[in-house]
């Protein structure tokens, strides 16, 4: 795995519960950074891997300096055939991150998928021996999906996402009905993001955004939710 530094970014995270979205979204748009929309809004939709001892959720919880997610990631209807999925690796030390991921053989999302099925996806992809090395240690653990609206300054140095409708599902072993779901209605997620270079003018554009900064996963809040 490549630990070059120069591949790690920060992403800057901000809980939002108060304002509507459209008065997030009229706040970046009237951003002194000048902050345009690039890409229409779409839907993310994620299946999260962990270990069977859910390391990596309580990496997060304890806020070891090293820690990982695991998870296949691709965008539109979250059932039905998936032509891109991709399988995605995302690393953080302290506070900046990197992304490896690998493009996964196309199959379909269904309602009643099992744990099984979905871990074969991974052993069928073409990848590094580092990442094979992983997968008899992962098992699904939590589905998300989510809308994201993307926004960029003129000079390409920052990077706004707007989160809404985020929805959890819990993902058991055998067979899925999906039929256990929460979705976080009042809650709007935005993240600032740039290259390290960057970080010292990061500051004009985040203390413009009247919320607060957090450091919430919605890996660690979405299996919060089905925990017993």
């Amino acid at each position: 795995m490549s630990n070059d530094p120069q591949d790690y970014r920060f992403e800057r995270k901000f809980f939002i519960t108060d304002l509507s979205y459209q008065e997030v979204e009229h706040i970046i748009r009237h951003h002194p950074s000048f902050l345009n929309e690039i890409y229409h809004k779409r839907y993310i939709n994620n299946i999260y891997f962990d270990t069977n001892d859910l390391r990596y959720y309580f990496d997060n919880i304890d806020g070891a300096a090293d820690r990982i997610k695991v998870r296949i990631r691709w965008y539109g209807d979250l059932f039905g055939e998936v032509k891109k999925p991709v399988l995605e690796f995302k690393i953080k030390k302290g506070l900046v991150g990197t992304k490896k991921q690998f493009r996964l053989k196309p199959f379909v999302f269904q309602e009643d998928i099992t744990g099984q099925k979905i871990q074969d996806w991974l052993k069928q992809a073409d990848v590094p021996d580092w990442v094979k090395v992983m997968f008899p240690h992962l098992i699904p653990t939590l589905v998300n999906r989510y809308g994201r609206k993307y926004y960029q300054t003129l000079d390409k140095k920052y990077r706004v996402t707007i989160d809404d409708h985020v929805t959890f599902f819990k993902i058991r072993p055998g067979f899925n009905i999906f039929s256990e779901k929460e979705t976080e209605r009042e809650t709007i997620i935005v993240e600032l993001k740039y290259e390290q270079q960057y970080d010292a003018t990061a500051f004009d554009i985040s203390q413009l955004f009247p919320y607060r900064m957090t450091k919430s996963s919605k890996y660690v809040n979405g299996l919060d939710k089905f925990m017993v």
